[in-house]
This record gives structure tokens, C-alpha cells and sequence, in this order.
């Protein structure tokens, strides 16, 4: 086992799911409401796109890379639309005051793939990770089937530490909020989260 090319996946997961964009202020809002296992679960969902992108880039599918950037277009649309429709909910929700009841099979699986979705729907990312694959000279043949296996666990794995991270964090300073923040919390993340929605959508004028 590549010890390198593993940490390299790691630093590569960790650095494409930290930045704050709309999957971090529905991850921080979450935590907030319903408790660090909701918080987590939807950064897994994140995670597991990542990954997905990852092995498409890492192990040279161009006909899946093709076509996810051929239908970027209608992928974009709904990822849109779903990033308003969750800001919009998300601004129009009341304070949670009994998170631990969110904290079910139900909403574990929904935080998940909600999240996972929305990752998805933003076929840009494979962009990203061909070219910074291209550069780490681990795609396809150049590096080997095991050494793309390899990095593509990394990327996961470094991408779930960042959601366990910022959850965590997020859980710490969660019994400091009461009714109030929390209503504030929720107008300025589904106004984020809506920004980024209509952004997305004002794109494809472009």
C-alpha cells in the first residue's frame, strides 16, 4: 500500500468539501436543529458524491465523465431549483426545540441522501477532480487500478473527517442557541441557500 498517494486523497477529499458553500451552511444548520448525527450524516452524502466524482475522474470512465458533462445543463436546473426549494423551506422552518426526536432512521437516511443529490446535480465538480487527478498523475493506467482505488478512499475519507470536523464544532456551540437564534439561524442559512440556488440557475444564462 501507497501510504503517499492515500494521504494525497485524503488532502484532496478534505480541501474540496471545506470550503463553505451551500452543503456546509445546510451541514451547520442541521447540526443546530436536529443534533450532530443529522449534521454529520448530511456531509456524508457530500462524502459519497465526492467519492463517486473521484472514481469517475481516478479511474478514466469518460464515457460516464461525458456524459454527466453533456447533461450538466438539466443537472444544473434541478440542482437549482432544489438548492431554492431547501432555502426556502429552510427560512420558512420554525426553531427546532426537541432535536433529538429528528435524530431517527428517517432523517438520517433523508439528510443523507438529500445531501448526496445535491452533490451530484453539480457535475462542474468532475472538472475539478480530472484536472487536479491529471496533476497528481494517479488517473487511469498512469498510476495503476490500485493506486486509483487508493485515492478515491482517501477522497472519501478526507471529506467525511472535514463533516465530522465541522459537526462536531457546530454540536459544541449548539446548547448556547435558544428559540430565537435558531429562528435567526434559519432566515440567514435559507437566504444563503437560496443565493447560491438562484445563482446556480442564473449561470446558465451565461
Amino acid at each position: 500500500m501507497d501510504l503517499s498517494i492515500l494521504i494525497r486523497g485524503l488532502a484532496l477529499g478534505f480541501s474540496i468539501a471545506a470550503p463553505v458553500g451551500p452543503i456546509g451552511v445546510l451541514c451547520i444548520r442541521r447540526t443546530l436543529a436536529y443534533g450532530r448525527l443529522i449534521g454529520f450524516c448530511s456531509g456524508l452524502g457530500a462524502a459519497s458524491a465526492d467519492a463517486i466524482y473521484a472514481a469517475i475522474a481516478a479511474f478514466g470512465l469518460t464515457v460516464v465523465s461525458n456524459l454527466l458533462i453533456s447533461a450538466q445543463t438539466p443537472l444544473r436546473i434541478v440542482g437549482g431549483l432544489f438548492l431554492l426549494y431547501l432555502g426556502i423551506k429552510t427560512f420558512f422552518a420554525p426553531p427546532a426545540t426537541q432535536a433529538a426526536n429528528a435524530e431517527n432512521r428517517q432523517g438520517v437516511v433523508g439528510a443523507f441522501t438529500s445531501t448526496l443529490a445535491l452533490t451530484l446535480t453539480n457535475p462542474a465538480t468532475i472538472f475539478s477532480f480530472v484536472a487536479i487527478f491529471a496533476g497528481l498523475n494517479v488517473a487511469g493506467t498512469e498510476g495503476g487500478l490500485g493506486a486509483s482505488a487508493l485515492i478515491v478512499v482517501g477522497v472519501f475519507v478526507g471529506s467525511a473527517l472535514w463533516w465530522f470536523t465541522l459537526s462536531g464544532i457546530t454540536s459544541l456551540l449548539r446548547e448556547r442557541f435558544n428559540a430565537r437564534a435558531m429562528q435567526i439561524v434559519n432566515w440567514l442559512s435559507g437566504t444563503i441557500i437560496s443565493v447560491f440556488g438562484l445563482a446556480v440557475l442564473l449561470s446558465l444564462t451565461r
